[in-house]
């Protein structure tokens, strides 16, 4: 293939003191997800990722665990990559910078800025961070500490090499401009080029027994930022320049300053992009091994499975921090995997196998917003490329409820269904591969994206495994369950109707755990193979929910539309029949059952109003 086609990307390489953390798993999956769009769309791919193993924390990690620094640096370095095959990475190599064949890369790179007179002996006086592996200003300390570790640093003064970093401020400042995503970020950068001096940097460490020797002088050892940048051309196999470098935005100066100035001295071609994504945090505290807040993606893989732990991080916003928790993980699991995509999957599947397909024209393809999908995953947007696929599966479930093949058994209906579900798992295979393929097989077609714009060949379907389990969490408010076993402070005899709750349910003494709201029934549904439920759509004032309750025998669809109601809302969702229940109607019951009455409010109340 040309060279224009080829797509090299990487991520950072990760610190081995510790055992990775989910801001690694959230870092390689925006990658993975990068370099498996750009082969899906018939690009040449590399995708590199890897290991920082000279640096002296790794040092210093080792020695407090009492081990040599290379079996402590060979051991951690096994679980990254064991980290990448969990995740169902697709990357071509595996970066490790104690490899000889980034070691010379490393020194030839430096002894060739070195002849060229652009790295001098000096001295260095100032603050180091030993967690940041950098030398860093007064002006830089927050209350004394350095702010990316809340630790305060370290004043040393060495004999150290330096490099003229000063001299490429006016080229960086050009080529920053179209270099750094986003435009924040790319700012911030500007700014300090700009407004700020910028100093030659120190580039070698001395007295130190682990890491790179400095090729013109063995006392020193060559600085860990020159030796870890320079993994991304030492491991690039050929496919030099990067076409984006993925990185956290704590390191955006190293790769938006010194990287470019080090290849303009050595005479390099620059990188394309430099990507830099926002922080994943927890209880809006940056997650990091530093700070002690670790969540174990690998902890996380094995307990719910690579395409949950996938999703979940994907969903999360590229530029900007996002909160992130393993009840975040299991909410999107749920509600998203299950719910819509698993649901689909599942009822298309089993309606296909019963009545079959007949060829149509797809006229359901033409509600997915295939080129905004494509612009999104060109500018990184990988989340808002995501939202909008999930658009499309959540109308390919309202068409299911619409046509009701169900009922008409109407093949072409079906057709349209499959045909779209495969516009579907091709797009999602950059990011849910494994499930991807799952699908794929059910309904017979390739995971090409030229697929997308041909026709699905009619096969014979049998009814799909359940692609995503539900994950049960423990949620006392919604147990109800346990209200038959507690008899404390309650009188009542326990009756529960799907979708329902009557007077005698409610637990008054713990009445300030429930929020009822004044709602509104917009919409009544019909549900497939369902007797007693209908569909309810509910406007509760901030919001529309979908709500299955059990009154079909009760009601006819004319009395409901347009009803008042009062709803419980701070119930844990449910699934009923496939469909995600967000909330339970108030009603009053008769011991036999063989009468609900909806609680209606009085017609000047407002929707939304809280019951109190």
């Amino acid at each position: 293939m040309a060279k224009t086609n080829k797509f090299y990307i990487t991520t950072a390489i990760d610190y081995v003191n510790a055992r990775p953390h989910i801001g690694h798993a959230f870092e390689k999956t925006l990658a993975d997800a990068l370099a498996r769009w750009n082969r899906l769309t018939g690009k040449k791919v590399w995708f590199l990722t890897g290991t920082d193993e000279n640096a002296q924390k790794n040092a210093q990690a080792a020695k407090e665990a009492g081990i040599p620094v290379r079996e402590f640096v060979d051991k951690n370095s096994a679980i990254f990559i064991e980290l990448c095959k969990k995740l169902n990475l697709s990357n071509d190599d595996f970066i490790r910078t104690t490899e000889k064949r980034h070691v010379e890369t490393a020194q030839k790179i430096f002894k060739k800025i070195y002849d060229k007179k652009e790295i001098y002996k000096g001295k260095y006086e100032g603050y180091y961070c030993t967690g940041c592996e950098a030398f860093i200003t007064e002006k830089d300390l927050v209350n004394g500490k350095c702010p990316e570790h809340n630790r305060e640093p370290e004043l040393i003064s060495e004999d150290a090499y330096f490099f003229k970093l000063s001299k490429y401020k006016d080229k960086l400042i050009k080529f920053v401009k179209t270099y750094i995503v986003p435009e924040a970020k790319k700012n911030e950068i500007l700014a300090r080029l700009e407004n700020e001096e910028l100093k030659d940097l120190c580039v070698s460490r001395a007295n130190l027994g682990w890491g790179i020797d400095n090729p013109v002088d063995k006392k020193f050892k060559i600085y860990v930022w020159i030796d870890a940048l320079v993994n991304y051309y030492s491991g690039a196999n050929g496919n030099w320049p990067a076409d984006v470098h993925v990185i956290g935005k704590g390191i955006n100066w190293f790769h938006s300053v010194i990287w470019p100035a080090l290849l303009l001295s050595a005479g390099i071609e620059l990188p394309k992009k430099l990507l830099v994504h926002g922080y994943l945090n927890l209880g809006g505290k940056k997650i990091s091994k530093s700070l002690g807040n670790v969540i174990d993606p690998i902890d996380l893989v094995e307990k719910y499975g690579e395409d949950s732990v996938r999703y979940s991080l994907l969903r999360c916003s590229v530029f900007d921090d996002s909160d992130y928790s393993e009840e975040i993980l299991i909410e999107r699991n749920n509600n998203e995997l299950a719910n819509k995509l698993g649901n689909l999957i599942s009822r298309v599947s089993a309606l296909a196998e019963k009545y079959g397909l007949k060829k149509c024209e797809n006229k359901l393809v033409k509600k997915l917003k295939l080129k905004e999908i494509e612009k999104n995953m060109e500018n990184f947007e990988i989340d808002k490329a995501l939202n909008l696929i999930f658009d499309f599966i959540d109308r390919c479930n309202e068409y299911v409820q619409e046509k009701k093949p169900w009922e008409s058994g109407d093949s072409k209906v079906l057709y349209e269904l499959v045909d779209s579900i495969k516009s579907i798992a091709i797009l999602l295979y950059s990011f849910i591969p494994s499930s991807s393929e799952k699908i794929a097989e059910t309904f017979g077609f390739k995971l090409e994206f030229k697929e997308i714009k041909k026709e699905i060949k009619i096969s014979k379907i049998k009814k799909a495994e359940i692609l995503f389990k539900k994950i049960e969490l423990e949620d006392k408010l919604n147990k109800l369950t346990s209200l038959r076993e507690e008899k404390q402070n309650k009188s009542y005899k326990y009756e529960e109707i799907e979708g329902v709750m009557s007077m005698e349910e409610v637990d008054f003494s713990n009445w300030e755990k429930l929020e009822l709201r004044v709602g509104k029934i917009e919409k009544v549904e019909d549900i497939e193979n369902a007797d007693k439920l209908y569909k309810l759509t509910i406007d509760i004032g901030s919001e529309k929910r979908v709500v299955c309750a059990g009154i079909k025998q009760h009601y006819k669809k004319e009395e409901l539309k347009g009803k008042k109601i009062i709803l419980f809302v701070n119930l844990k969702p449910r699934i009923m029949r496939g469909i995600e229940s967000k909330g339970m109607i108030l009603a009053a019951v008769n011991e036999e059952e063989s009468k609900v009455i909806l609680i209606s409010p009085e017609k000047d109340i407002e929707i939304g109003a809280r019951v109190r």
